[in-house]
């Protein structure tokens, strides 16, 4: 299954907005194709940074790139947990759809990454950090190689100080905050590759703010006396790796022909600074309303917009920007809102869809797990924790009944957002009055053919998403 991309060899196609001035074509005779960084913080609410408002958390480099970019006000993480969003991610495709239901569930390698995408229209390929989802054990069908990429270090989980990192299927124990350790990797990466002659794809997702807020940024002591102020310290800290990851692009001359995304796996850990309703864990607007930044140079990509954009939609909208034929064997959630950034598209088009405990989560100690494979290593001894950490939740397909309705799902077209909660409670919010989903309006008399139509549609999306759990999106592919 996973070497169905290599025929994907004839990409190049052009995507160009001209109504603004802002054109996303890509020349390969004058500039190349761009590279592309994808940074992700592991907790970050959408108001736990200055540039939002945060009366006193201090991210002066997240508050720059805002200034230079453009900030989606309104930006969606595909779950309100880690694992699931980083799946979305990765195959532009609601979570459950992949098998990673929760955290700590692996993806299915029948999936198609973007990484893979990427890599078969030519790039060189990376990522650094924590990817929670799947193996760092080198045989494994679910470590990064499997998802299409050439060089990793990584985590299961989050990590903090002096982390245990797979290096390739090697496991090192490194001394250092875990952060700046991912900064570095990466930094490494980009120096090793900035003169090839292929473009670069990057994945940074770093470990903090995570609990248990051991990382302690740069320079004198900060929130002393505040609640959570572990929790601010780690986005400080955070924030001045992204500061030093945009000034060693200025440095090797690529931050011009550089894409850069930014944003948040989901929801906060604070509900006054969450961005609406509860924090992480909910599919409330706090357990998925992130930050969210894009900037690339070249293209002067400046401004920002209310209209809804969610992790999910990374996928297509970079293929877009960088010229590059979208291979999508399996079906979409997300869509192309390179319009949107340019200017030229003023609504989304597409409904968003939520869907979280279908399935319960799954613990990984990271560390643990990491430091006992270091240890067999050395020792020359077999491995431990196989088959169950080599090849979970590849092999198995639980037929999930059709009518299946567990957990909490939710349909958000814009501005009407409607809740099926365990399948029979349903609220609906209007979001552009009711940002805080406070007033139910599902049982407003004027509002009945709506809500009809909403559970219509939200219950053939989650028709759809069993029917892609179940493994038929795969049956005819090789």
């Amino acid at each position: 299954m996973r070497n169905r991309h290599v025929l994907l060899a004839a990409m190049g196609a052009v995507f160009s907005l001209v109504a603004t001035g802002v054109s996303f074509a890509t020349n390969a005779e004058s500039s190349g194709k761009p590279n592309i960084i994808l940074v992700m913080a592991d907790d970050q609410g959408w108001g736990d940074t200055g540039y939002n408002g945060h009366p006193f958390v201090k991210t002066p480099e997240l508050d720059a790139m805002a200034q230079d970019a453009f900030v989606f006000d309104r930006f969606y993480a595909g779950a309100p947990v880690c694992s699931p969003t980083r799946a979305s991610v990765m195959t532009g495709r609601n979570p459950n759809r992949t098998k990673v239901t929760n955290h700590g569930r692996y993806m299915r390698p029948h999936e198609q990454t973007i990484a893979e995408t990427l890599k078969a229209a030519g790039y060189i390929t990376g990522i650094f950090g924590k990817v929670h989802l799947g193996s760092g054990q080198p045989d494994s069908p679910c470590n990064p190689s499997g998802m299409g990429f050439d060089e990793w270090v990584i985590g299961l989980n989050f990590f903090d100080n002096d982390p245990y990192l797979s290096r390739m299927g090697k496991i090192e124990h490194r001394q250092g905050k875990g952060s700046v350790i991912l900064m570095d990797d990466t930094l490494d990466f980009l120096r090793k590759h900035k003169d090839g002659d292929r473009p670069i794809f990057t994945v940074v997702w770093f470990p903090s703010p995570h609990a248990p807020h051991a990382e302690l940024p740069e320079g004198p002591s900060l929130y002393e006396g505040k609640r959570h102020a572990g929790y601010y310290r780690e986005i400080t800290l955070l924030d001045q790796q992204v500061g030093r990851l945009r000034r060693a692009l200025r440095d090797m001359g690529m931050a011009e022909n550089t894409i850069v995304w930014y944003c948040s796996d989901n929801g906060g850990l604070v509900k006054e600074t969450s961005g609406g309703r509860e924090k992480k864990g909910s599919i409330y607007e706090g357990g998925l309303r992130v930050p969210g930044i894009i900037e690339w140079p070249a293209r002067q990509l400046k401004g920002r917009t209310s209209v809804p954009v969610a992790t999910f939609d990374i996928y297509p909208t970079l293929l877009a920007m960088a010229g590059v034929d979208l291979y999508a064997p399996h079906p979409l959630d997300g869509m192309d809102v390179s319009g949107i950034i340019s200017g030229t598209v003023a609504e989304r088009s597409k409904p968003m869809g939520f869907w979280h405990k279908l399935q319960g989560g799954q613990g990984t100690r990271s560390d643990q797990i990491q430091k006992a494979i270091m240890e067999k290593q050395q020792a020359g001894a077999p491995l431990p924790h196989d088959p169950v950490r080599m090849r979970k939740d590849v092999d198995e397909f639980p037929q999930f009944p059709k009518e299946t309705t567990t957990g909490h799902a939710a349909w958000n077209d814009w501005p009407w957002k409607l809740h099926r909660i365990n399948g029979s409670k349903y609220e609906l919010y209007n979001l552009s009055d009711d940002p805080m989903e406070k007033t139910d309006l599902s049982q407003d008399p004027e509002q009945a053919q709506r809500v009809k139509q909403m559970k219509q549609g939200l219950d053939a999306w989650m028709r759809s998403v069993i029917h892609s759990i179940n493994g038929k999106d795969y049956q005819g592919l090789k």
